[in-house]
């Protein structure tokens, strides 16, 4: 009697060992593993372990006959894997059943058996998700800049001063290199607290991570801005006050609990691609005091709109401040991010859109009416969570 089940088993862990177990009771275990690309793709970020290495340790654990890395994609990759293998039955977790799976299995003739989820015996209960929360928790932060972006540049803001907006968003999904969430940032942090941030006054933590990472020993000419280390390093909702200085004047913090939540219910990402070697977003900048005002209007606007929480002010706001963006920096429209803008722009439930950071690619951070919703119609959608300490 042939038994398979299918997963990614990236986080190996007692859990799944226990699965197994109680799995191979029905008959010879075979494991499909999802293959490094499949999970890229649907679950928007790179595996742990190389499938191969999965592959070995799931191949190791003495329950398990045989197994296989899945050819197929998405949340069905294992139909090729089935197809070749013919089982007799066909084995999930309860928090892994769907009437897809349920339908595959009838149309092949497969028995179709749901587990509890159960630990062994003496052992807690343990799940790749609560495991990558932990993880996520204790990891270094990236932050989103909501509105103001460039003002943080004395060059942007000798024309008029203004305020930035950001929020520091815990780690919950993969930070991709060159996509706008302050990555050369945390690569810094994480030369000299690899683990997590210290404890310590957050705008102050922040000043040491600006300093750092501006060593005035650099030779490219480039200054990071402020409200990279400051979103990073200040937990919440934060504005910062720039007038023609690298550091702001002042810092405003929200902690408000209705406020976050409200963000985060219409806030996600789209994953498109990192900003292209060479690719310089400054060239052909149109700077002018009345381009600039535009930009610090919107961000003033964004930031009432945000304490009102409401969400056509906060919208029409947070579209205005990337307009103004573009303005200032044509150059952050690079080939192929108009394409993302006009295929998300019409979808009734899409309010408003930007790129995070500097642009040139990256992500598209989306105003949604509903974020849950969003996420779970459109699967390359991220959520977000903002960091509350």
């Amino acid at each position: 009697m042939k038994v398979f089940v299918s997963g990614c088993y990236d986080l190996l862990h007692s859990g799944h060992v226990e699965f197994f177990r109680q799995a191979s009771r029905y008959g010879d275990l075979y494991v499909g593993i999802g293959s490094d690309a499949t999970i890229l793709k649907y679950k928007n970020h790179k595996t742990l372990y190389p499938e191969q290495e999965r592959l070995f340790m799931v191949k190791s654990i003495r329950y398990v006959k045989d197994a296989f890395i899945n050819q197929g994609s998405g949340v069905m990759d294992f139909v090729p894997t089935v197809e070749a293998l013919k089982p007799d039955r066909f084995v999930v977790n309860a928090d892994g059943s769907s009437e897809e799976k349920r339908r595959f299995c009838q149309e092949h003739g497969i028995e179709y058996i749901v587990l509890d989820r159960t630990p062994a015996e003496g052992l807690q209960a343990r799940s790749s998700t609560d495991i990558k929360q932990t993880l996520s928790q204790t990891g270094i932060p990236t932050r989103l800049d909501l509105a103001g972006t460039w003002i943080d540049q004395p060059y942007v803001s000798t024309y008029t001063p203004g305020w930035a907006i950001t929020i520091s968003l815990v780690p919950t999904f993969e930070v991709r290199e060159r996509c706008g969430l302050s990555t050369s940032t945390r690569n810094q942090i994480k030369r000299i607290w690899p683990i997590q941030l210290p404890d310590m006054d957050p705008e102050m933590l922040a000043k040491l991570v600006f300093c750092f990472e501006n060593d005035p020993e650099r030779n490219d000419g480039i200054i990071s801005g402020a409200q990279d280390a400051i979103g990073i390093c200040v937990p919440g909702l934060c504005r910062h006050f720039y007038d023609a200085h690298y550091w702001p004047e002042r810092i405003e913090q929200c902690q408000d609990e209705h406020i976050l939540r409200w963000l985060e219910q219409h806030l996600c990402l789209i994953p498109m691609f990192p900003r292209r070697p060479g690719c310089s977003v400054v060239e052909g900048k149109q700077l002018s005091e009345a381009n600039v005002k535009a930009l610090v209007q919107a961000a003033d606007d964004c930031w009432e709109a945000i304490m009102q929480t409401h969400l056509e002010a906060f919208a029409a706001a947070y579209k205005a401040s990337f307009q103004a963006q573009v303005t200032l920096f044509p150059a952050m429209i690079q080939p192929g991010v108009q394409d993302y803008i006009d295929k998300y722009a019409p979808l009734p439930e899409v309010l408003a859109w930007k790129m995070p950071g500097a642009g040139g690619g990256g992500y598209l951070a989306l105003v949604v009416t509903d974020a849950g919703m969003f996420c779970q119609q459109h699967g390359e959608a991220i959520p977000l969570t903002i960091r509350r300490k």
